[in-house]
């Protein structure tokens, strides 16, 4: 017995060199269970006790110590069959110690598969954070250019606006038309940075509204007043129906909400057609639909549409940016609201939301 102790101090000394502590106590498990295994009749069978140090070596140290220490206590437990004594056994005894070498078995095998679970786990954790990173990284970039672009883009603005009054000379009806076309374009600039900016701030910080009583029919009145340039380009008539709304929200960012869902439903009208503005009441809530005969949406698309930075495979998503009905859910939202998209038929869409209603008996006189 103290020959098959001493071998087993020599196998696991190679391994000490890793964590003493936890070898030192696993080779003091197995001493412990081999002297008791060896030192009384192989009737009694102690070999389950080995699963301590099995556990141990693959809670603290490699796998490969783990199979080193499970082959080991599995075969010293059947060697205690002729070890010290070699002699006939009944079965009940060979059957309770095969059954014991087993257990210690599985539990090893368990215990290198648990390892390995573990260790894809901890790959893929950190393959998650690597992720998070390099999309915050990549969030804090886009915010930052954006930010610096609004700089330029103002100058550039009100230098054109210097030029179209006259500060730097006289300027041709011709010449006044292209700075027109120019600082349109630059103004469309500007409203995506800064729809950009508000995207990134909102989804960091949430987004803050300043909600008071609006009526919704001079707001939306006054929306397509400035969107009558586009309007005419195209030669769409724009018609509401109904009769005014109360809501309570933030002027302004529900502004910014219809300008997004009017302008859209006029660029993708054919030229010539009507654009619909319904305004109804459903209880305790305010519908809004907007309603165009332009190409229309897929059935596929409408559950992404109002997705961040999404674009659609019809030909009526390709021009957009993929934010500005991704900004009007968030501010929907921010109200206690619902916004959302349908199929028309024969052709075109319905863009609608619903706003949370107050009763407008108290607003006669505004």
């Amino acid at each position: 017995m103290s020959k098959t102790i001493s071998f087993i101090r020599k196998v696991f000394s190679s391994y000490t060199h890793q964590s003493s502590y936890s070898y030192g106590l696993i080779i003091s498990i197995v001493t412990v269970v081999i002297v008791m295994e060896y030192a009384t009749p192989s009737a009694y069978v102690f070999g389950y006790l080995y699963t301590g140090a099995i556990l141990l070596a693959n809670t603290h140290i490699n796998r490969n110590f783990v199979i080193l220490v499970t082959v080991t206590t599995a075969t010293l437990t059947l060697l205690n069959l002729f070890i010290p004594v070699l002699e006939i056994h009944n079965l009940s005894t060979i059957a309770n110690r095969i059954i014991a070498m087993v257990a210690l078995l599985v539990t090893g095998w368990l215990s290198v598969q648990n390892h390995n679970y573990e260790e894809k786990i901890a790959n893929q954790q950190a393959q998650i954070k690597a992720q998070e990173q390099l999309f915050q990284m990549r969030e804090d970039f886009v915010s930052t250019l954006t930010h610096d672009l609004k700089t330029p883009l103002l100058g550039a603005i009100e230098t054109l606006k210097s030029f179209q009054l006259g500060s730097f000379g006289q300027v041709s009806p011709k010449q006044q038309k292209i700075l027109e076309m120019i600082s349109r374009s630059h103004q469309s600039t500007l409203q995506l940075v800064e729809t950009v900016l508000d995207i990134y701030r909102n989804d960091n910080e949430g987004l803050k509204i300043d909600p008071k009583p609006v009526n919704l029919r001079p707001l939306l009145n006054e929306i397509i007043a400035s969107l009558t340039d586009l309007a005419q380009s195209r030669r769409i008539h724009i018609n509401i129906i109904g009769d005014r709304l109360w809501v309570k929200g933030d002027a302004w960012q529900l502004k910014r909400v219809f300008i997004n869902l009017l302008s859209n439903a006029i660029n993708h009208s054919p030229r010539g057609s009507n654009v619909e503005i319904l305004l109804e009441s459903k209880g305790d809530e305010q519908q809004i639909l907007v309603i165009d005969n332009g190409l229309g949406i897929t059935k596929e698309e409408l559950p992404q549409l109002f997705e961040r930075f999404y674009q659609g495979v019809s030909d009526r998503q390709a021009k957009g940016s993929g934010l500005g009905l991704y900004l009007s859910r968030q501010i929907v939202e921010a109200h206690g609201g619902k916004i959302w998209a349908e199929v028309r038929y024969p052709q075109g869409a319905i863009f609608g939301c619903r706003l949370p209603a107050i009763m407008d008996d108290c607003y006669d006189n505004f």
